[in-house]
């Protein structure tokens, strides 16, 4: 991780694939990351950690399945939701997207539980910058 400035536009501009989030920097053990998303990700869950979202451009949906049933959220530019642990969820974007996550390093992208994973999704734990 660089010890100077970073622009998120910047790293934003530096990478086109979708739902394949880069790690823009670390905070103690949580990585920081940026992702461009449009389109349906997939249902999954994150058994031991909550999910951050900060919307930076666009408008993000996340669906919820929740003890009193099915519900969604809507996330307009500038908006923060964080998702708890343990809940299922799918994020949807109706059209170009930008987001920032802050989650524990090593944390899947798919969570622990989730759906196939189709192809154009990426399941990694986040990539460098610059990757």
């Amino acid at each position: 991780m660089s010890s100077e400035p970073l622009s998120l536009s910047q790293a934003l501009a530096s990478f086109d694939a979708l739902w394949s989030p880069r790690i823009v920097t670390r905070v103690n053990d949580y990585d920081v990351r940026v992702a461009k998303v449009e389109g349906e990700h997939l249902w999954h869950v994150h058994d031991d950690t909550d999910e951050f979202f900060l919307v930076l451009d666009g408008e993000l949906h996340i669906s919820l399945r929740e003890p009193d049933g099915e519900r969604t959220v809507l996330l307009p530019r500038g908006a923060v939701f964080t998702v708890p642990r343990g809940t299922e969820h799918k994020p949807y974007a109706p059209s170009p997207t930008a987001i920032l996550l802050f989650e524990p390093t090593g944390t899947p992208s798919v969570g622990d539980r989730h759906d196939e994973i189709p192809e154009h999704v990426d399941s990694t734990t986040g990539h460098a910058l610059g990757t």
